[in-house]
């Protein structure tokens, strides 16, 4: 970081937010965090700590928790969204008032808006119309973060400064920040890996093995790179940490909250005894059904996250997708390379000379 120090404003006072406020506090930045809750504001304030959701995480004692928004905010150069995705545009449009568009605004949150099917990015963009735009999303468990054990992740914006500035706030010994221009591409694997971290904890539930483990994975980045590049995204971003990196984490750990819903659903729990029990937000539940209503309209082809949904909202047993899902067509491995259209031309050639 330069000599000068820098302010920094964290909306939101769960895991992820509170660690990037401390790592950043770490870096030598003033730091402000933002919580609903002023109670927990006072504990953070005399304790650093925050029990409710990072409960053994000592806190840099120099972040100051609030629950006065304009006053976290008036100031602050770069602006971390750290607020679940159903709450994130009503936070956003709160905090317009106090916004200005020389800062740099960066969302962390992993989902996806259901009105006009919009990224966090783009609801920051439409409520702002500011240009220093960006996204962070990568590999980061927010507990092993606290913990500082080594990882990176990604930011992704199409201007220069806002990857540069996150990267000097950031980045440190344990926390390696690496750019990307693809914004919607970092922003997509974040929200669609969620989807198949629900049915791999459901695999691992119904006692499927390592290879099972990872032809789940491999088929669900080709879905979640079909989908994208629908959208507009650079397939070959799902080759670097946002895409392929954040998979597998969340689909092989028992610490990634949707990997416990999928858990719990395998076990033969309804969707919602899993969520109660689970305690806090997956955001992956509510990426099922917006992902399958919007690859139904662009045709997008999506047989895991389909069958997911079944499971999810139509109650089929999570045993009886699996098999489904088996018995499904035999397509090209890397479409990118084979297209589908290509393996359905010679399978149908095939077919016919045996006519």
């Amino acid at each position: 970081m330069s000599e000068q120090v820098i302010k920094v404003a964290v909306l939101g006072g769960g895991s992820f937010g509170t660690a990037l406020a401390s790592i950043a506090a770490d870096n030598g930045a003033k730091v402000q965090q933002w919580l609903r809750d002023p109670t927990l504001a006072d504990e953070i304030n005399r304790d650093h700590r925050n029990s409710r959701y990072l409960p053994n995480y000592a806190i840099n004692p120099s972040v100051e928790a609030s629950n006065d928004m304009q006053a976290v905010l008036e100031g602050a150069e770069l602006v971390l969204v750290a607020i679940p995705s159903k709450a994130f545009q009503t936070i956003v449009r709160q905090a317009g008032a106090w916004l200005t568009s020389e800062q740099i605004l960066v969302s962390t949150t992993k989902g996806i808006e259901e009105d006009g099917f919009l990224l966090m990015s783009q609801i920051l963009e439409r409520e702002t119309g500011f240009s220093h735009i960006g996204v962070l999303s990568g590999p980061n468990l927010a507990s092993e973060l606290a913990d500082k054990q080594l990882t990176a992740t990604v930011i992704a914006s199409d201007d220069p400064l806002t990857r540069a500035r996150v990267q000097s706030v950031l980045g440190c010994e344990y926390f390696r920040v690496y750019a990307s221009n693809d914004r919607y591409g970092v922003e997509l694997g974040g929200a669609l890996k969620n989807i198949y971290a629900i049915a791999a904890g459901m695999a691992a539930a119904l006692g499927m093995g390592e290879n099972t483990r990872s032809m789940l994975m491999t088929r669900a980045l080709a879905e979640m790179s079909r989908f994208a590049v629908e959208q507009g995204a650079n397939p070959m971003t799902f080759l670097g940490l946002a895409g392929v990196g954040d998979l597998i984490v969340t689909c092989s750990s028992s610490l990634s909250r949707n990997y416990r819903v999928g858990f719990a659903l395998g076990e033969g729990k309804t969707l919602e005894e899993a969520v109660d029990a689970l305690g806090q937000v997956a955001e992956g539940v509510n990426t099922v059904r917006l992902v399958c209503n919007q690859a139904r309209r662009d045709g997008v082809y999506m047989p895991i996250a389909e069958g997911l949904y079944q499971v999810l909202f139509n109650e089929i047993p999570a045993r009886e997708m699996a098999r489904l899902l088996m018995q499904g067509e035999q397509s090209s491995d890397v479409e990118f390379i084979l297209s589908r259209e290509a393996v359905q031309q010679a399978r149908k050639l095939e077919e016919d000379d045996h006519d």
